[in-house]
């Protein structure tokens, strides 16, 4: 039902912005031979612009940040060493102080599975990939009990145990038979908003409206759909949260697929998080160990409905739609404050010999 009347398409470019990449590979950084450098180590993809924006904001504090691209690890230098917390990195010797992994997808790395071949790269980058994350001699963001991959049931349960209003949600391969609420539903995916069959070329699955005309009560899904209680919202909000801070943005369209399909029509506005809801996204995020996320919630009469949040979240659309820099900032700053702090932990001992 998904794959149905989804005509988002879009190919996520394989070329590297990554400011302090192309300053190092330029030769334009002077280098001094000497202990292992600490880093930050970013697992992502070349399209990640949030990751290339904070690339350039660690420059201006001399602080070093090194990328792995799930779309360009092909045949990357790289030498992870198991028993000592240093990694071999193209030419350079560094040491990970604070590792994020974000879109590292396997499906982005650029082999055919269907290979024998394509096959054991994936295979390899997602064992090591996975390795990498949750190694205990460097820290980590958005690590949490999860790994940093919440799917939507366990979200819905962790809202409501902090008092969020969730809706009423069923799991079936036969949405014409589910009816939660008993009104009006929506079908979602269960997994990620994107497929990437081929890599680099993305299609959508966005919420549809459940049409029992289409379904009819027997029609089977290939796999688990979600079929949710549509709820009429006066408000739509994007908060996201970065360490102690909640910042907000009022969304207004008139239907889910709207921010992809047509982002120009979407009105996105600053506003302030209410102190309650804040407290609760806060407990959440504590309870997940996520250090920044991003919730997306209705309001409904006096109360506030979760919906889902996303871990790998971006932020720059929003901002650019809403002319605000605050998430950028804020998330900038944590990276360098925990950085700073980890870095002065370890010239006082703590971890040891590098």
């Amino acid at each position: 039902m998904l794959l149905q009347r989804q005509d988002y398409f879009v190919r996520a470019p394989g070329t590297p912005l990554d400011f302090q990449e192309r300053m190092y590979q330029a030769g334009l950084v002077e280098e001094e031979p000497g202990d292992p450098v600490p880093c930050v180590l970013v697992l992502s993809r070349a399209s990640d612009m949030e990751m290339n924006e904070l690339s350039l904001a660690l420059a201006e504090h001399d602080v070093r940040m090194v990328r792995i691209d799930a779309d360009r690890c092909l045949d990357l230098p790289l030498t992870v060493h198991a028993d000592t917390p240093l990694i071999e990195f193209q030419r350079w010797l560094l040491r990970p102080v604070l590792i994020w992994r974000r879109h590292f997808d396997m499906t982005a790395v650029p082999v055919d599975p269907a290979t024998v071949y394509g096959a054991y790269v994936r295979e390899q980058w997602y064992a090591v990939g996975n390795w990498l994350t949750a190694r205990d001699d460097w820290d980590r963001v958005n690590t949490g009990p999860h790994g940093g991959v919440l799917d939507r049931l366990t979200q819905l349960q962790g809202a409501a145990s902090v008092g969020l209003r969730v809706p009423r949600t069923s799991v079936t391969t036969m949405p014409g038979r589910s009816r939660p609420g008993g009104a009006q539903c929506i079908v979602k995916a269960a997994g990620h908003h994107m497929l990437e069959p081929e890599p680099g070329a993305l299609r959508g699955l966005f919420p549809q409206p459940l049409d029992i005309r289409r379904t009819g009560g027997e029609v089977r899904e290939p796999a688990p759909v979600l079929v949710q209680q549509y709820l009429d919202a006066d408000e739509e909000l994007r908060v996201f949260v970065v360490g102690e801070r909640a910042i907000g943005f009022r969304v207004s369209k008139l239907d889910p697929a709207q921010l992809w399909v047509d982002p120009e029509s979407v009105v996105v506005e600053p506003v302030g998080v209410p102190g309650a809801l804040a407290g609760r996204l806060l407990r959440l995020c504590e309870r997940w160990q996520l250090d920044v996320a991003g919730f997306d919630l209705l309001r409904v009469g006096d109360e506030w409905v979760f919906l889902e949040v996303n871990v790998n979240c971006d932020w720059r659309w929003f901002e650019q739609r809403a002319d605000s820099k605050d998430v950028s900032g804020a998330v900038h700053d944590w990276v360098r404050s925990r950085f700073d702090e980890l870095v002065e932990s370890a010239a006082v001992g703590e971890w040891g010999s590098w």
